[in-house]
């Protein structure tokens, strides 16, 4: 069992605050184990009797019954049955709890929800409450909204490189190439085979994720638009694009007329879901959020790759998807960086140019560019990957990570260049 140490140190430290902890990510990126087995066992090592850790997966059928919240209240409070002891309750995968009619109102509208459930709970003073859900949309609105600043977000990320690599028992060599074609979804790293690794990731697809999103929003007979709209997302990491230019690709490629509005829509229903995430565009210079068009990344390469047959393993961009992950797991604030420019064309008339900065990282009050680069061992090239940073009228930080293992060094314009590996492996690189 991998310890998942920055997520544990986190329950630790809101454990007994009064506030509904809400645990969020992807499915099967390791909430459950966290929640049920890591920190019950450091419950347990606290003294915290096993009678008074309430745990409930509402994601099995044989707890099907307190999906209704009116079965899953009754059933928590028959278990907290000495006011004088201190009770910790889990509740697995809460989106699965219904919302159903208040039979004690004459209102139609009128809904008990998850929340009624949870709000009630957090009234009981001898009461810590941990939900985990796989639905940003729905917990971090609903909840952190509703439970009106009462409540604590702890994201949950598939495998970082750092724990990932802290687990590969075979030649540490190998580690980075494994992580970027297979990713870190937890159970990847107890399977052995391509063969085995591949169906596990493949099924996910098919029998967890795309089914969540069909049954959630309720979606019929959609699924092939679906499932190629994941396929061009993947095929495009790191690339800008937006609602019209995938509906456009849908025309072209594959003769499917999809509105934009459809698309627009089912990408939301795949970030709520935690599949993918957004980086949006920043102009450096005029200080201002360009809306679109944005980059999308998927929340593991593993997945991404497996949508796609684990025939398009272009190093180049799934190194940039890996560090976009890792630097928004860290807590910070990531965007696409966009620097103009003025230029004059062979014509001698003034053009003004763009060039790229991959992220614009955000910690409070300091900030970092960091451009992603496969390799800086032709001038050229190097020249190409620095040009925006050197474009930047500020005196932040700015990191060229390469894939190369390489001791850390700085060029004359200050620009530090370390390779990926150390960079994932030392957080300490951007202090």
């Amino acid at each position: 069992m991998l310890p998942r140490k920055q997520y544990l140190e986190k329950l630790i430290q809101k454990r007994d605050n009064g506030r509904v902890k809400v645990i969020t990510g992807l499915r099967r990126c390791g909430k459950s184990v966290l929640l049920f087995h890591l920190y019950k066992d450091y419950l347990i090592g606290e003294g915290v009797p096993q009678d008074q850790i309430i745990g409930l997966a509402l994601d099995i059928l044989a707890n099907a019954k307190y999906r209704n919240p009116v079965e899953l209240d009754n059933h928590i409070r028959e278990q907290i049955t000495d006011g004088n002891k201190r009770y910790y309750v889990f509740i697995d995968e809460i989106q699965f709890v219904s919302e159903i009619p208040n039979p004690y109102v004459n209102d139609p509208k009128a809904k008990i929800t998850f929340i009624d459930v949870v709000l009630g709970l957090m009234q009981m003073p001898n009461v810590d409450v941990y939900v985990t859900g796989s639905n940003s949309k729905m917990l971090s609105s609903d909840i952190l909204t509703q439970f009106r600043d009462r409540g604590d977000e702890i994201r949950v990320f598939p495998l970082s490189f750092a724990e990932f690599y802290e687990a590969y028992e075979e030649d540490k060599r190998g580690a980075w190439q494994d992580y970027y074609t297979y990713g870190g979804m937890p159970v990847v790293t107890t399977l052995k085979t391509h063969e085995e690794k591949s169906r596990y990731l493949r099924d996910l697809f098919s029998r967890t994720y795309i089914k969540d999103v069909l049954e959630r929003h309720k979606i019929m007979n959609e699924d092939e638009v679906l499932e190629i709209l994941l396929d061009i997302l993947a095929s495009c990491i790191g690339s800008l694009t937006n609602p019209n230019k995938l509906s456009n690709t849908f025309k072209s490629e594959r003769q499917i007329n999809v509105a934009p509005e459809t698309i627009d829509h089912y990408m939301d229903y795949f970030l709520d879901a935690f599949l993918i995430q957004k980086a949006t565009r920043y102009d450096v210079k005029g200080r201002k959020y360009i809306k679109t068009p944005a980059k999308y990344y998927y929340s593991d390469p593993g997945l991404r790759n497996a949508r796609l047959g684990f025939r398009q393993l272009e190093e180049t961009h799934l190194m940039e998807n890996v560090l976009y992950n890792d630097l928004v797991r860290r807590g910070l604030d990531v965007d696409v960086g966009v620097v103009e420019y003025n230029t004059r064309g062979r014509d001698g008339r003034s053009i003004r140019k763009q060039l790229e900065v991959d992220f614009v990282v955000n910690r409070g009050s300091d900030r970092f560019y960091v451009q992603s680069a496969l390799s800086i061992t032709d001038p050229e090239k190097k020249e190409q990957e620095i040009a925006s940073l050197l474009r930047i009228p500020d005196s932040f930080k700015k990191i060229v990570v390469v894939k190369d293992y390489l001791k850390p060094w700085r060029d004359e314009h200050g620009i530090q260049y370390i390779g990926i590996e150390q960079f994932l492996l030392d957080e300490g690189m951007l202090n």
